[in-house]
């Protein structure tokens, strides 16, 4: 069978040499040829075809000096407080009376469950009461005590939404813009991206996990996915050290360690010329480099011996229920108040997850969290802190109104229709609430606020348009938001 090169060849050879081909025998041998020519021109001007050379792409290298934000930030850094598992908000943040007095009685509209086999419809009101607190009045549970002395200066959001029930989902989707998706960048790395770091010594993006252990998800709460790996979280050991391995051996301290790093960067700097774009071999230089930095500011950043027995006792650090969490707190405001631009605290596992045993497991989560928490709050606005630094809590759910299990043992399911986040700080508006859930807390009705919202306002307190802020990652412009719908939440900002 003759080819298409063969054809090729003999057109450009004598014309008496060409064999006589009939128009059926040309399209039964080169249909497929020509229908591939006609789909790319039909894809090229619907503009399906793989990226053109002119579309935009990202820098060749990427670094962590200091970016000009869009506008004018309100914030320079946030912590933030994640409660794993779905704080139960009508036990702590969001006052249902109209639940408390359905209490027994069976719910007649439509809910979803996450545990069939465990789920019912008898209702199951607060068992802790709600009173008003600060001057602004906002009503707050008797299980955050501590909460309540600093709820002037929180903007309690009580419409969260996800419209997921399951915890992995909505994480991700409160982190990386899009329900259940991994392998994304997390908040903390698009903040990095797009404003770098204010120190030089310190990691900007740091991560303080349990020492029971990771949250549920693990490394996908704090991963920087397709971005380089520079602009991941570094994370924390759960105790002391902290960071491993950050003193060098004795042997070759002092003059002898300048001398060794000197001559290290030399040769990086040569290996990396050869290899212009490797995102990863730049991100390892840079951490060689910041690690050399490190080994005295990081250990005096951790060093919380030199902060006042007063301090100690605000965060509860001489109470063995607060102790771990209160420490972590107090690290925290240390970090951005040395520049780190972005901290997270996770809890191990999900123990806001009250299935079972919801009248011992909520008090003993509240108990372990409530005054380190408001003790953040306080000391940020004493240092003056306050006003660039976000400070936020919440987790990625809430819980149903309705008892899963044992009426008297249960507990409440799963409940990504409406919940309670609350933030505080750079920007936000203190001594609100905004939104509502419905009369029995199962969904949020008014000002409804997806995590994409969430984000897009976060954003803008740091001066950053979330529409602005893009990736290039496989020839496409990436967002947070990923072009879903998504709004700034003006009427939280101050």
């Amino acid at each position: 069978m003759t080819s298409s090169l063969d054809l090729f060849e003999m057109m450009n050879q004598d014309q008496s040499a060409i064999p006589s081909v009939s128009r059926r025998e040309f399209l039964s041998r080169h249909v497929l040829g020509l229908g591939s020519v006609a789909l790319a021109t039909l894809l090229q001007q619907d503009k399906l075809l793989a990226t053109p050379a002119n579309v935009p792409r990202g820098p060749a290298s990427y670094d962590l000096l200091p970016k000009q934000p869009h506008f004018a930030p309100r914030a320079r850094s946030m912590i933030s407080l994640f409660m794993h598992g779905g704080p139960a908000h009508m036990e702590l943040t969001d006052p249902k009376p109209e639940l408390t007095r359905m209490d027994g009685k069976t719910f007649q509209g439509d809910i979803s469950y996450s545990f069939i086999k465990r789920a019912s419809k008898r209702l199951m009101g607060a068992r802790w009461k709600f009173r008003p607190r600060g001057e602004c009045g906002t009503e707050i549970s008797e299980l955050l005590p501590n909460i309540s002395e600093v709820v002037d200066d929180i903007c309690v959001i009580r419409s969260m939404h996800t419209g997921y029930n399951g915890h992995e989902v909505s994480i991700r989707y409160m982190h990386s813009g899009i329900p259940s998706v991994t392998g994304r960048p997390t908040l903390g790395s698009w903040l990095l991206y797009g404003l770098g770091s204010e120190t030089e010594n310190l990691p900007a993006y740091m991560v303080m996990t349990d020492p029971g252990g990771h949250p549920v998800d693990g490394i996908h709460n704090w991963s920087n996915g397709w971005m380089p790996t520079l602009f991941q979280g570094t994370v924390l050991r759960p105790k002391n050290p902290r960071i491993l391995n950050l003193d060098a051996p004795p042997s070759v301290r002092g003059r002898v360690q300048e001398q060794n790093l000197s001559f290290l960067a030399k040769l990086n700097k040569r290996h990396a010329k050869k290899h212009p774009g490797e995102n990863d071999l730049e991100a390892r230089i840079a951490s060689y480099e910041l690690a050399a930095r490190m080994q005295t500011s990081a250990k005096e950043a951790l060093d919380i011996t030199q902060e006042t027995r007063a301090t100690h006792q605000m965060y509860g650090l001489d109470d063995p229920a607060t102790r771990e969490y209160g420490t972590r707190c107090l690290i925290a405001r240390r970090l951005v108040e040395r520049g780190v631009r972005f901290v997270q605290l996770f809890l191990n596992g999900q123990p806001w997850d009250n299935h079972t045993n919801i009248k011992s497991a909520l008090p003993a989560a509240c108990r372990r969290t409530d005054k380190p928490a408001a003790a953040l709050v306080k000391d940020l606005k004493r240092s003056g802190l306050l006003d660039s630094t976000i400070v936020h809590w919440g987790g990625e759910i809430g819980r149903l109104p309705v008892t899963e299990g044992d009426p008297i043992s249960g507990g409440r399911d799963h409940n990504g229709q409406g919940f309670t986040n609350w933030l505080a700080g750079g920007g936000i508006k203190g001594g609100m609430t905004y939104g509502e859930t419905d009369e029995i807390g199962h969904r949020a009705v008014v000002d409804k606020v997806t995590p994409n919202d969430f984000q897009a306002t976060l954003l803008h307190l740091f001066g950053i348009d979330y529409q602005k802020l893009f990736f290039f990652h496989n020839g496409q412009q990436q967002q947070l938001t990923n072009g879903r719908p998504a709004r700034v939440v003006k009427d939280i900002l101050s």
